[in-house]
């Protein structure tokens, strides 16, 4: 089935932290454009993010697919310390077709993605059925700026 995960991460290695989130997951098949933008919600003294959007072709559930993100983030030296604070990587499960889900700690999609332009720009990028009319309004409000493709995205 199509998921769709996005990443971000604003400590350390940003990019190198992506690549890594980025290399450790099964089942990818295409990646967005990387983009830097200020962050969302947390602490005022966090630096930018830089955040990508991930799409799988997977068997793995709902369930399987939040583990694997935890996994990817503590792989990646994530520390839960503030809420919306800084993170060396993120892993957010966005979307997955013909899936709702509502639980405390899983929510697909995600409840947030239609307000965050990091979110739709790169997901937009990947699957613009996805991304409604709607929404699209808010990818114009100059709060995404792209960085382009990595130049070395595979090593």
């Amino acid at each position: 089935m199509r998921a769709f995960l996005a990443l971000g991460s604003n400590l350390g290695d940003r990019v190198g932290h992506l690549r890594a989130a980025r290399d450790s997951i099964p089942d990818l098949v295409a990646e967005s454009r990387v983009y830097e933008t200020e962050p969302v919600g947390g602490p005022d003294d966090q630096g930018p993010y830089l955040n990508m959007v991930v799409e799988l072709d997977t068997v793995l559930t709902p369930r399987d697919l939040l583990e694997l993100c935890r996994t990817v983030e503590t792989a990646g030296g994530r520390e839960r310390i503030v809420h919306w604070g800084p993170r060396t990587i993120d892993v957010d499960i966005v979307w997955i077709d013909g899936v709702r889900v509502d639980e405390p700690d899983l929510r697909i999609p995600h409840p947030f993605m239609n307000e965050r332009p990091f979110v739709l720009a790169p997901l937009e990028e990947l699957a613009p059925d996805i991304v409604t009319p709607h929404w699209r309004h808010r990818l114009g409000d100059g709060g995404v700026s792209c960085l382009g493709v990595l130049d070395d995205v595979t090593s």
